[in-house]
């Protein structure tokens, strides 16, 4: 069953508000030029290809908790996410109180917690722990998200417009906060290791769902796809030392024959044809990847390029990364009322979750 594809479209689920944050320490390339051959133990042919693709992953800068002089040393996977649930927490609760604030709304009228996070472990979650920092209800529905990967925030959205769909007054809150930088391995010379280093970045954000009548885009439609036998492409492995990333090397190339028919199937289903779409937030899992679905869908860069500003500013965000494309596009590109986009996020199963969504 497709939901709400085949049926009408939602009313009236808007994204009210959008807050971003990241830590205070920033990765340039430089750095990531001056540490690579410092840290990674590589022989000298293997170091200089490595160095000649330092620039095509297209990350210019990156931002992380803690200074890169803690963040390469070895640490025990109980001390990182020891860390992880001490910053995790603090970023989240910053960028859900700006998020609120932003909208007028109270912790206490928020009807549904949606928190979304890969790159550590806690139990009780995080919207737990801000439950009780943050003074929302006592019987307020939480949702943590922990095993989506980059997915998840896009997969947040879709939740909260089906969250909505049953109660058309409640407003849902998303939290995503991801801290890949904890999960830095300088051992692992795998080349999705050194990959992962040069592209993963530190942040956090937060979404307001309303399901009253307002201002922002709204959630049209949403709809999610996984490619079955596609479990080693993308994710992570727990070790004793902590996570390792499994990033396939034909992982750019996964959607290629399929993303046309998946999405032109989404957007026929409403009523719409690709050339009606005047933005695509597409998740940046990396430029190859990027430049994979902009050709495979005819998508001239100017419809994407928030999604390039965002890779190149930030880094790969994991499941915020979508959060901060949309924030930039409401903030800096408003489209014309009644304009048309795409969000469209990828990540481990492998899956992509689109949503259709339109400017008001």
């Amino acid at each position: 069953m497709s939901i709400p594809t085949n049926g009408a479209r939602l009313r009236n689920v808007h994204v009210s508000e959008v807050a971003t944050a990241v830590p205070a320490h920033a990765v340039t390339i430089e750095d990531v030029r001056y540490y690579l051959g410092r840290v990674f133990d590589l022989p000298a042919r293997r170091l200089e290809a490595m160095m000649d693709i330092v620039g095509n992953v297209k990350v210019r800068r990156r931002f992380s908790i803690f200074p890169t002089e803690y963040t390469i040393e070895p640490r025990s996977l109980s001390k990182t996410n020891e860390e992880y649930i001490e910053h995790s927490v603090s970023l989240g609760q910053r960028v859900a109180e700006e998020c609120l604030e932003k909208a007028g709304v109270r912790p206490e009228e928020v009807d549904a917690l949606i928190t979304v996070s890969c790159t550590g472990y806690m139990i009780p979650s995080m919207d737990a722990h801000l439950l009780n920092r943050m003074g929302f209800r006592t019987d307020v529905r939480r949702m943590p998200f922990t095993e989506l990967g980059c997915v998840a925030g896009a997969m947040a959205l879709s939740r909260a417009a089906d969250f909505l769909r049953g109660y058309p007054d409640a407003k849902a809150l998303v939290i995503s906060v991801e801290l890949p930088s904890l999960t830095f391995q300088r051992r692992d010379l795998s080349q999705a290791n050194l990959i992962s280093s040069m592209l993963f970045g530190d942040g956090a954000a937060a979404a307001l769902v309303n399901g009253k009548p307002g201002k922002g885009p709204r959630i049209l439609a949403t709809q999610g796809f996984t490619v079955p036998n596609t479990l080693d492409t993308l994710g992570f492995d727990l070790r004793d030392s902590g996570f390792h990333i499994v990033l396939a090397k034909e992982l750019p190339e996964l959607l290629k024959g399929q993303i046309r028919d998946l999405v032109d199937g989404f957007l026929t289903s409403q009523g719409l044809e690709r050339e009606q779409i005047a933005a695509w937030l597409l998740h940046p899992g990396g430029a190859r990847l990027l430049e994979n679905v902009e050709q495979q869908l005819g998508i001239p860069r100017e419809k994407t390029q928030i999604s390039w500003d965002v890779l190149g500013g930030y880094g790969n965000l994991s499941s915020a990364t979508m959060l901060f494309i949309l924030k930039e596009w409401i903030e800096k590109r408003p489209l014309p009322p009644g304009s048309y986009a795409v969000a469209a996020g990828f990540g481990p199963g492998f899956s992509m979750e689109l949503l259709l969504l339109q400017w008001t």
